[in-house]
């Protein structure tokens, strides 16, 4: 099957998959809609419905507003859709001089992991207070929360007993290529904050980045 792709002409923003249709249904919308709205409406977890609409704002293609209200309790956060403003954007150029300024930075690997840890705890579907995430459901949320961002992981149990957490399509393996301490560190942290959100039974040992051309591996291993 053929995966549908939007492409915002203003930008040249191509936009494919679960995102295309997170995008189609602010389009769709009367008026402004919650990650919980579009998650109802598109069949996908609260989190990666937040995760994809996060990414149309970064893009321009969406507008993100905190819902004004008069009575008691949480204001929602509200998307709708946008047109993107005239020129060419260039995010690869950006990662590219962030991640060179975060590696000039003394203690850059440390300081990277623990950005990554921040965004896996802020990214993952979060477990209720009462609810014990065991190993099998860690893992699948874990899978979710890469798979959403582009990385096609595949989780393998190998013969001592440790989980292989193994990335198939790294989406900024350019960046990551000269630039491993940085991104390779970010991408450890991620799961390490995500484990430690859901309190799993497990914690990522090590990420070995580009065992072979397309494949990062990270090793988790039982905390009890």
């Amino acid at each position: 099957m053929t995966e549908t792709r939007l492409v915002d002409r203003a930008t040249e923003v191509s936009v494919g998959g679960r995102r295309a249709a997170v995008l189609g249904q602010l389009r769709e919308a009367v008026e402004p809609l919650s990650a919980l709205d579009v998650a109802s409406r598109t069949g996908l977890h609260v989190n990666t419905a937040r995760f994809h609409l996060d990414g149309l704002v970064a893009d321009g293609l969406a507008e993100r507003a905190t819902e004004e209200r008069e009575v008691p309790g949480r204001p929602r956060v509200l998307y709708t859709a946008q047109g993107a403003s005239p020129g060419p954007r260039s995010y690869g150029l950006l990662a590219e001089m962030l991640t060179g300024l975060v590696a000039s930075l003394e203690n850059a690997g440390p300081a990277a992991v623990e950005a990554g840890r921040a965004w896996g705890r802020h990214l993952i579907e979060r477990a209720a207070p009462s609810e014990t995430v065991n190993t099998e459901e860690a893992t699948a949320r874990l899978g979710r929360l890469f798979d959403a961002a582009g990385f096609q992981p595949e989780i393998c149990n190998d013969q001592k007993g440790e989980v292989e957490f193994r990335l198939h399509h790294c989406p900024f393996r350019e960046v990551a290529e000269r630039h491993q301490d940085v991104v390779c560190s970010i991408h450890l942290g991620l799961i390490q904050g995500a484990l430690e959100e859901i309190r799993a039974p497990l914690e990522a040992a090590t990420l070995e980045p580009f065992v072979r051309p397309g494949l990062c591996i990270a090793r988790l291993r039982a905390t009890v």
